[in-house]
């Protein structure tokens, strides 16, 4: 196949942070989707339905003239969310979910949740509004391994939320191991997840042999082949369960290649050939259209977008970095040859 148009895809699971960083970015998620679910953790985070609209105002400001492009915002959940908080969200056109980061879990999260118990009376609320939950499943505690995080979040946590809230709508963002995905289909159709271009494409030997790789770190980190290998027969399954979320996270270089450095890969610039080339290897294609642009869309019962977009078989090669000073972002496969391209319109 040297060429494939579908509908036009949306991103599950963005960070375009803001500022100066906002304005280098943006453009790349808006060439390629119609909308995009954009995460709350910024700092100070996004907690209240006045400052989602307020953000995202200013990402409308940073677009590009003329873009086609729906940012719908998250808030950030903490312990002092109120359901009046939830009802509001109930009420809004472009706020469409709450994010749940364990404290200390991943990037800017310190404002997140420590006991999960005492949340359960918003967790009432979403399930009662019919407002999803977007999850970052990972336990925090300094006993627990990094590469089991998520396992035992999934065990120990999530099963719990899962079974007290039946009816609540449920994204495991990012997931990482073949445990996820037994989690997502072992749960009904309101029970999803996100998969991401490096966790498809990439174990942690990218991350770890010849050298740390620190633009291959990102939270949940890489995990074992088996996992990636459950990941990518999820993804090219057809099953509307696992859907398109890039999780692309722009850091500058400075804090990547650092002694401590930041956790996210920067996929926004070409995240549609990244998935391309994967489904293209599994001999899948033809259910990239349903992961990227059908799923998501059903998930969040939103309207399917009713434009179109093309790739075409054709080589290039993605730049060493994008931006400059102390917005330069290096990404995913810099310097190296990608096989599709979207097509500009």
């Amino acid at each position: 196949m040297e060429k494939l148009s579908i509908t036009r895809p949306d991103d599950w699971h963005l960070h375009v942070r803001n500022g100066a960083m906002l304005r280098t970015v943006i453009a790349h998620t808006a060439q390629q989707f119609g909308r995009a679910m954009i995460m709350p953790n910024l700092k100070p985070p996004i907690c209240t339905v006045a400052e989602a609209l307020s953000y995202r105002e200013e990402i409308l400001q940073a677009l590009p003239k003329n873009a086609d492009f729906t940012p719908l915002m998250s808030l950030y959940l903490t312990a002092n969310t109120t359901v009046e908080d939830v009802k509001a969200v109930s009420s809004s056109e472009f706020v469409k979910a709450f994010k749940l980061y364990p404290a200390g879990a991943t990037t800017n999260s310190d404002a997140g949740v420590s006991q999960l118990s005492g949340i359960y009376p918003i967790l009432e609320a979403l399930e009662k509004y019919d407002i999803p939950l977007l999850v970052h499943g990972e336990v925090t505690s300094a006993e627990c391994d990094i590469f089991d995080r998520e396992r035992v979040f999934l065990e120990t946590q999530l099963s719990d939320i899962a079974q007290k809230f039946p009816a609540l709508r449920i994204v495991v963002e990012h997931a990482t191991t073949k445990d996820a995905v037994q989690f997502v289909l072992a749960h009904g159709p309101n029970v999803a997840a996100t998969l991401t271009p490096q966790h498809l494409l990439y174990n942690r030997n990218a991350l770890l042999v010849g050298g740390i790789k620190p633009h291959f770190y990102c939270l949940p980190i890489l995990k074992r082949e088996p996992h990636r290998q459950a990941l990518v027969a999820a993804a090219v399954s057809g099953n509307p369960k696992f859907f398109l979320g890039t999780d692309s996270a722009p850091h500058s270089q400075a804090l990547k290649e650092n002694h401590c450095g930041c956790a996210g890969c920067y996929s926004a610039h070409a995240a549609l050939e990244l998935y391309a080339e994967l489904f293209e290897a599994e001999n899948a294609l033809d259910k990239l259209e349903g992961f990227a642009s059908l799923y998501g869309a059903d998930f969040y019962r939103l309207p399917r977008n009713n434009s179109t977009i093309t790739l075409t078989k054709q080589e290039w090669r993605v730049p060493a970095s994008y931006g400059e000073a102390e917005c330069t972002v290096i990404p995913l496969r810099a310097g190296e040859v990608l096989r599709w391209q979207v097509v500009a319109p």
